[in-house]
């Protein structure tokens, strides 16, 4: 029987992981060894990721996993996408990393478009227009005269950036670069029009590497601070959505996903990308998936609207406020999740409480009221991509997999299906760390296609929960509510 363990470095919006995997005679067991917060620091009127100490965070995991005294056949990391940091000609950080939702590119995309056309831009790349899309921060940076910038020899994405701190070798992991708004999805390489009108070269990047690919292995000064040896790193799939969709169980052509989590991602995987005068009245986006795949999907405001709520009610826990929405009265009160007020305000309620203001609708007082406010809008935003997503899908959609922590949400699971009229099944909360760790194997050996990988997933997952559509006339109605009370 051949044993094989591997390190998953999982980051989110909001928390870190690093987990230790072990894959034994074609089962798959999985343990968190540390979880710690991805800290925003708000400095000198801008939002900064603690980059040194996330690293620090890593890197004590790994210590811990090296006190098991297991042999690791290889480490793989995956972040949130489009944030990147720069690194000088000595191979040095320059400054902290910006958060994706600093306000600094609340108006970039216009700026922009002054310069290259926003269909241009579209059609180059096919990723949905963003305001924090890569493209759009460094242009803002360049504009802003950014002293980093100015100096920096490298431009890294974080799990590219996390990388060259554990091993020291500079690449760029494709599906990260692809949701940069700087890569052409034909030939998956950079558009050079696009670099030039940044001022940029392909030299500022490391090279474009593939999911499956070795970056390097750990330097001797991770080897001494951590107590791991030579250990190879490789390239997995960078953007935590790209992982979260290798690790799901998806069954053809009438399937679609929906990871959820701070964001929800909902979409179809393409073989090829999908770039129409539809798609871009639409604002869909192509960003690049393992084995040559395209993830069609849409961005969604997600749990951040709960998360970030969360925090004004001193952390109370889910289950308190599942029923607390659960007693609550149906449909008093619908947002739109992905409206310009809920990026980053200061207070979640509040904002929330002035968008039902603004619509002439009932004010959530309580926790529940506002709980069950964010549920059955997030559920009904669904239903109105699904509509999109529809056109775009080679067949009727029939299925949703659910996955990423929300895949743990069984009043939003139910809403979901009542909305969009789909069956609801759930995968993995663990999907990201679970497709991380399956493009270890392939690296390996031990598994040689996404099938493959999905299939060895599937039989190491407990049983999937299905949800049905129930109270059809009732989330008609609602739906009905929710368009007219829709806004940007």
């Amino acid at each position: 029987m051949t044993t094989h363990n591997f390190i998953a470095i999982d980051l989110g919006a909001t928390s870190g992981r690093v987990i230790l995997a072990t894959l034994s005679d074609g089962k798959l067991s999985m343990e968190e060894i540390h979880r710690f917060p991805d800290t925003i620091i708000q400095m000198q009127g801008h939002f900064y990721w603690d980059l040194p100490a996330i690293y620090s965070s890593v890197v004590e995991g790994l210590r811990k996993v090296a006190e098991r005294g297991v042999e690791v056949a290889s480490i793989g990391i995956d972040t949130w996408g489009v944030d990147f940091a720069f690194f000088g000609g000595d191979g040095l950080m320059l400054g902290l990393p910006y958060c994706y939702r600093d306000p600094h590119t609340t108006d970039a995309p216009e700026r922009l478009f002054e310069r290259m056309p926003r269909k241009t831009l579209y059609e180059k790349t096919g990723i949905q227009i963003m305001n924090f899309n890569s493209v759009f921060q460094l242009d803002t940076l360049r504009r802003n005269r950014c002293s980093a910038l100015a100096a920096a020899e490298k431009i890294l994405f974080i799990p590219d950036a996390l990388a060259y701190l554990l091993t020291g070798e500079m690449i760029t992991e494709y599906t990260i670069a692809s949701t940069a708004q700087m890569i052409d999805p034909r030939t998956k390489c950079w558009d050079k029009d696009i670099l030039a009108l940044l001022g940029l070269k392909e030299e500022n990047f490391g090279p474009i590497t593939m999911p499956g690919t070795q970056i390097g292995t750990l330097t001797e000064e991770m080897r001494s601070e951590t107590g791991l040896g030579a250990v190879p790193v490789v390239a997995v799939a960078g953007h935590d959505t790209g992982s979260a969709v290798a690790g799901t169980q998806l069954s053809g052509d009438g399937s679609a996903y929906l990871s959820s989590g701070t964001w929800s991602l909902m979409g179809i995987e393409s073989k090829e990308p999908i770039i129409s005068e539809r798609s871009f009245e639409l604002n869909f986006t192509n960003e690049g998936g393992i084995e040559g795949t395209i993830r069609v999907l849409k961005n969604i405001c997600g749990m951040w609207l709960l998360e970030r709520s969360r925090t004004e009610w001193e952390q109370m826990s889910y289950q308190s406020l599942i029923e607390q929405a659960e007693a609550s009265e149906p449909f008093r009160s619908l947002i739109n999740p992905d409206a310009a007020c809920f990026a980053n305000p200061k207070s979640m309620i509040e904002a929330i409480k002035e968008y039902c203001r603004s619509t002439a609708q009932p004010v959530p007082e309580s926790v529940g009221q506002t709980v069950r406010c964010i549920f059955e809008s997030l559920a009904l935003r669904y239903r109105q991509v699904v509509g999109m997503l529809q056109e775009f899908a080679p067949a009727p959609l029939e299925v949703m997999y659910v996955i990423g922590g929300g895949a743990r949400n069984m009043m939003l699971n139910q809403y979901t299906a009542n909305a969009t009229g789909l069956k609801v099944e759930t995968g993995s909360s663990e999907a990201t760390a679970l497709g991380n760790v399956m493009m270890q194997a392939k690296w390996v050996g031990v598994v040689d296609s996404i099938d493959k990988m999905r299939s060895l997933i599937a039989e190491s997952l407990p049983e999937r929960l299905i949800f049905t559509p129930q109270d059809k006339t009732l989330w008609d109605e609602a739906y009905a509510k929710y368009l007219t009370i829709y806004k940007e």
